[in-house]
């Protein structure tokens, strides 16, 4: 008998895996939730179910071919899962699930569906939580990166501050120290995403997509940057308490992101813009 010949049976081995990753779901739902630069997780295998079913079509035309030795595989999968699960490892279970689905569409469907939907599978991996042991490296240089610039900036514009490691000394002697929040790390880790996500859909030659993901950086750079200015200029005018403490410094976050997303979308109006005048001035030309 041939486990995998209908939909129904297809379907009642994916059921059956969810229940097993409860357990290894509740590891990474933890994750992302006492992580900020983690939370977009639980938004991103609902991004990547939704990009999928833009292929439905395309799939409706496929006929299943289950992959030899998907089977094999997928308990490959099951296997690492359980050793991760024992390890309470985020990061390897995030791992293990994204392989663990493509594995899953392999064994179940075969390899032509794996290859219609490689952008919602490899869209996944975005769900995996970062190691702190690479995070925190990175912290600490956008930290000093982003008060450096705004050290240099704010003596531009006449304002006496110093600069202490990332601690900036504001006049009157007052302190005010740039925090992880005020890095760039969470804008940039949550902003590429979106930044794969535009591009994947709305761009369609290669340089153009590549181009909006790279700007990503300096987007999630200058805007918190910006955040450091603002937060600098309350703490002289009003006080470093109202300017760090309380839902102005919490809000000061969603917009320095919302910001971000509306320079991003900027961007790839902008990518557009250039591809058609170029475009234009070939047409011309001839």
């Amino acid at each position: 008998m041939n486990l995998l010949g209908t939909d129904s049976r297809r379907w009642l081995i994916v059921g059956a895996l969810v229940l097993i990753w409860v357990p290894g779901l509740r590891v990474l739902a933890g994750a992302w939730s006492n992580v900020e630069y983690a939370s977009h997780g639980f938004l991103v295998p609902w991004v990547a179910l939704w990009a999928a079913t833009a292929h439905r079509e395309a799939l409706s035309q496929l006929d299943p071919g289950p992959l030899r030795g998907g089977a094999l595989l997928l308990t490959g999968c099951l296997a690492v899962y359980l050793g991760g699960l024992a390890l309470g490892e985020a990061s390897l279970l995030g791992l293990v699930a994204v392989a663990t689905v493509v594995a899953t569409v392999l064994t179940l469907w075969g390899l032509a569906y794996a290859k219609l939907l490689r952008f919602p599978l490899a869209y996944l991996l975005f769900m995996v939580p970062l190691p702190s042991s690479w995070v925190t490296p990175l912290i600490v240089e956008l930290q000093l990166l982003v008060s450096g610039f705004a050290v240099q900036l704010l003596h531009l514009l006449g304002v006496t501050i110093l600069k202490q490691g990332n601690v900036l000394v504001l006049p009157g002697d007052r302190m005010l120290f740039v925090a992880e929040a005020c890095s760039g790390i969470t804008s940039l880790i949550t902003l590429l995403p979106i930044g794969v996500f535009v591009a994947y859909f709305t761009e369609h030659a290669l340089w153009r997509r590549i181009a909006l993901v790279a700007a990503v950086v300096p987007i999630a750079l200058a805007g918190n940057l910006l955040r450091v200015l603002m937060t600098v200029w309350l703490s002289i005018e009003v006080s470093v308490e109202f300017a760090t403490e309380g839902p102005l410094h919490e809000w000061a976050g969603v917009l320095t992101y919302a910001l971000g997303c509306i320079c991003l979308l900027g961007v790839g109006r902008g990518l557009r813009w250039v591809s058609r005048g170029r475009q234009t001035a070939r047409s011309v030309a001839r």
